[in-house]
């Protein structure tokens, strides 16, 4: 048996925009019996957050679209994947160095970048692929690709080698392909965005809103069941899946007519059943809201055999959530946050980040901030035995 902790963390934020800020260095945010779960309680101390400005250029491309990250041990390192479908460059994922401690986030830097390679051995075609999120595993590198509801194309999770080379797919569980009528499947723009790696080496993939089996999207007066796939990480197949309740979305826009959504950007695995989600929101004329939550899948229902959620009479029990942190609650103005990932600051401080994703737009549009990076300590310990 060993034992994985998360030490109370700090946190921090990456994004491409200065935003006004009434958290001040080391605040402090306790959550302290999650779902009535007091071991699982979890502390964060806000150290800071650092702009990549729209448009900074890195080997002759552009950076930006950060969608997800995580920290590599061995190097000390961040990988951060972008999500150009190679239309501005090609697919690609970057390694960071973030020169953070206890007193704050100080720089981000590029170390290196590396092209994702399709099946063929060629970087991806323009529009052929969607990256949206990483991890590191067992045997590599595992990304995945949220697809194209409207190209037809199926969203996959993938292990590459350090230079980006293909070596594995994971298998795409029935219901999931996205179909011509929009009878079953992805939504656009709504699928794989979520990843993350437990320690024993099971991979949870979900779903940013319902399958088009399993209900509508979240609105102002309801939310949304999201599946999440449990794979046996070594086989790359999947053997439960999971409902997590994405919550109604929490701000109108400005005008009746106008855009607004709620999701599930990303997720990171604090042991074999407990999890931290991103709730990422936006109303037009408001901006992005964005909640922490933290889930639990002991006792959650496999539904993995139940074809549609919508159309159910069997008893579905869904993973527990509750809230861990609130950005607008707590002072701060966030951007599209689509990344997070556990690491360690370089005193040896336990961080949690954020990153954001700037669509590669210019400021004032729709999700549309630059990458920003926002950081955490932790200051309590979340611990668990697994095998």
């Amino acid at each position: 048996m060993t034992k994985r902790f998360l030490a109370a963390a700090a946190f921090v934020l990456l994004s491409s925009t200065v935003s006004a800020s009434a958290t001040d260095i080391g605040a402090t945010f306790e959550t302290t019996c999650p779902f009535g779960d007091c071991a699982a309680g979890i502390s964060l101390s806000y150290l800071g957050e650092f702009v990549i400005p729209t448009g900074h250029m890195e080997n002759g491309v552009e950076f930006g679209g950060i969608s997800g990250l995580d920290f590599d041990a061995a190097t000390g390192h961040y990988l951060a994947i972008s999500d150009d479908r190679s239309e501005r460059g090609p697919a690609r994922f970057y390694e960071l160095n973030v020169d953070l401690d206890a007193s704050g986030l100080k720089s981000v830097s590029v170390v290196k970048q590396v092209t994702l390679k399709d099946k063929n051995g060629e970087p991806f075609a323009a529009r052929t692929v969607d990256p949206e999120s990483i991890r590191l595993g067992k045997d590599g590198i595992y990304w995945g690709s949220e697809g194209d509801g409207k190209a037809l194309l199926a969203p996959f999770v993938r292990v590459a080698a350090p230079d980006g080379s293909f070596v594995r797919e994971f298998k795409l569980p029935e219901g999931f392909a996205p179909t011509a009528d929009k009878s079953t499947g992805i939504r656009d723009n709504l699928a794989f965005e979520d990843l993350a790696v437990a320690p024993s080496g099971d991979v949870f993939v979900g779903v940013e809103a319902a399958l088009y089996q399993d209900g509508p999207n979240p609105s102002l007066t309801s939310g949304s069941l999201s599946r999440i796939v449990r794979y046996d990480g070594a086989t790359g197949e999947p053997k439960a899946e999971y409902v997590y309740p994405v919550s109604p979305i929490p701000q109108a826009a400005a005008k009746a007519d106008d855009g607004n959504d709620n999701g599930m950007s990303e997720i990171l695995a604090l042991d074999d059943h407990r999890l931290l989600a991103v709730e990422r929101s936006y109303a037009q004329g408001f901006g992005n809201s964005i909640k922490i939550m933290m889930m639990d899948l002991t006792d959650a229902t496999d539904v993995s055999a139940i074809a549609s959620l919508a159309k159910n009479d069997q008893r579905v029990v869904p993973a527990r959530k509750s809230q861990v942190l609130d950005l607008r609650a707590i002072g701060l103005v966030p951007d599209n946050i689509e990344a997070m990932s556990l690491g360690k600051a370089k005193d040896g401080t336990d961080v949690l980040i954020l990153g954001s994703d700037n669509n590669f737009r210019p400021a004032r549009r729709r999700n549309s901030m630059p990458s920003r990076f926002s950081t955490a300590r932790s200051s309590k310990t979340l611990g668990s035995e697994v095998e």
